[in-house]
């Protein structure tokens, strides 16, 4: 018996969903769970099942692509441990609380290494097993940099995401071509409020009565790609822009967790710079 993950993204028309469960139900494929949206605007038909049985994928993903809309993408996915990179700077608690997770079998991955274009963090992530690679950013330019990072991912094999756990620098439009839709970012911001540097100065310049964490896709516009996750927390008059910060933390490192585990379990679909979530 094989267990799958059906992905479908088409234009909307009638009996989509009987024509999807008719090539289930002929091919002896149990349904385990199923998830469905029409966005009417944009008349676009998105659908996540979990199917287990005896077929092969690809024959699988051909009889669903010949019921549906010509347009329509198909994804048969046999669930696996993705590999992921992780990218970092000097902050700990997005990175460590991703590590812990991980240790814990919480995340369906294989974290690769943690880049950094630092070495502060190296003697944590050793505590973990896991490869840790610095990257110096000194002396270099951004194309420079970069250059020297995209070099180091050439040498893992099927990189399926990249996570930037605080990696406080700005990545070209060069690199995010290479992982389009696969660089998943935290915010410290409930954006798109308060976007760029120090959000936590700007929430309390502003007077605010919630703070706020955002994970995203990164995309060539600084922290507008489509967004996966998001999370407030409330405070009040008596925080100064440094107590929201630490507050901030805990709804960053959580709010990237959640994201980059649904990224893992294949419930995100990307479309008009949004994003639909089973």
């Amino acid at each position: 018996m094989s267990k799958y993950r059906v992905l479908i993204d088409a234009n909307d028309e009638k009996g989509l969903v009987y024509k999807v469960s008719t090539v289930f139900y002929n091919n002896d494929l149990n349904i385990l769970s199923n998830s469905e949206f029409v966005d009417k605007e944009n008349n676009k038909f998105f659908m996540r099942s979990v199917v287990d049985g005896d077929i092969e994928y690809s024959k699988l993903e051909k009889l669903l692509s010949d019921v549906l809309p010509s347009n329509a993408t198909v994804e048969v996915i046999a669930p696996k441990k993705k590999n992921i990179i992780i990218m970092a700077t000097k902050e700990m608690h997005a990175l460590g609380d991703i590590l812990i997770r991980h240790e814990d079998g919480e995340l369906e991955a294989n974290i690769l290494a943690v880049i950094s274009n630092y070495d502060d963090l190296a003697s944590f992530v050793a505590k973990f097993d896991i490869p840790f690679v610095t990257i110096s950013h000194v002396d270099l330019d951004r194309a420079e940099h970069e250059t020297k990072i995209l070099e180091c991912l050439a040498g893992f094999k099927d990189i399926d995401y990249i996570v930037l756990a605080k990696y406080m620098r700005i990545l070209t439009p060069r690199f995010v071509e290479v992982y389009e839709d696969r660089i998943i970012n935290i915010h410290h911001s409930f954006l798109p409020a308060f976007i760029g540097a120090n959000p936590y100065k700007q929430a309390y310049d502003r007077g605010v009565k919630i703070i706020g964490a955002t994970s995203h896709f990164v995309n060539n516009n600084l922290d507008e790609g489509p967004i996966i996750a998001q999370e407030v927390i409330h405070v009040d008059h008596a925080y100064g822009w440094k107590d929201m910060q630490r507050s901030g933390k805990d709804v960053e490192k959580v709010v990237l967790s959640r994201a980059l585990k649904l990224a893992l379990e294949d419930r995100i679909f990307v479309y008009a710079n949004k994003t639909v979530i089973f």
